[in-house]
């Protein structure tokens, strides 16, 4: 009699606990499920905004559609951004400034380093230093020995050698080098007249 009343308690033990655990599944499924529903709402705010503060900062985006790989008939869209790699030049003519300019190139060691106007320098950019003309100024450097121009921003001040006139950053002064392993050259500046 004992162990049929304890076969009974146990069967129905377990098939209680069945429910409960089917229960605990569907209440953690709805929750997951809802919290995914959630989360893609708040993602597309949050990519929204980024697109809005990348469209400020960003010069050129262009749209890239792709189709997908596993299933090939959905196609998708993504944002590809196009960053200029030299600077922008609006609209204006370049007034002679100086002939015979002696220039060189910073030294690697400033790089990253703040300049005299707050931005960094950065090597890999179109900038220069210049003793008198105001932050900001477009200039034409032009290499007298081959005729290969650069357009460069003045960013910082100096240098503070007497007998130069500009400094260049490296990748300005590497693009219209004749000789690569030399560190000054002789070259023209125009400003650039708005």
């Amino acid at each position: 009699m004992k162990s049929k009343i304890l076969k009974n308690q146990r069967s129905a033990f377990k098939a209680m606990s069945m429910k409960i655990l089917t229960l605990l599944l569907s209440v953690v499924v709805l929750s997951i499920a809802n919290g995914q529903t959630s989360n893609k709402k708040n993602k597309t705010t949050k990519s929204k905004d980024s697109l809005v503060k990348s469209k400020a900062i960003v010069t050129k985006t262009d749209k890239l559609v792709s189709t997908d790989t596993i299933k090939k008939a959905k196609n998708f869209i993504e944002e590809q951004t196009v960053e200029a790699d030299s600077l922008f030049i609006p609209a204006g003519k370049f007034k002679f400034y100086k002939k015979g300019a002696h220039a060189s190139y910073y030294a690697d060691k400033f790089h990253n380093h703040k300049t005299a106007s707050g931005k960094k320098y950065d090597k890999n950019k179109y900038t220069a230093a210049h003793k008198k003309l105001p932050f900001g100024t477009i200039v034409k450097i032009t290499n007298e020995a081959n005729g290969k121009s650069v357009i460069v921003e003045v960013i910082d001040r100096g240098p503070f050698v007497r007998s130069r006139e500009i400094d260049l950053s490296r990748r300005a002064f590497m693009e219209i080098a004749s000789n690569k392993s030399s560190g000054n050259m002789n070259v023209t500046m125009e400003v650039l007249q708005k």
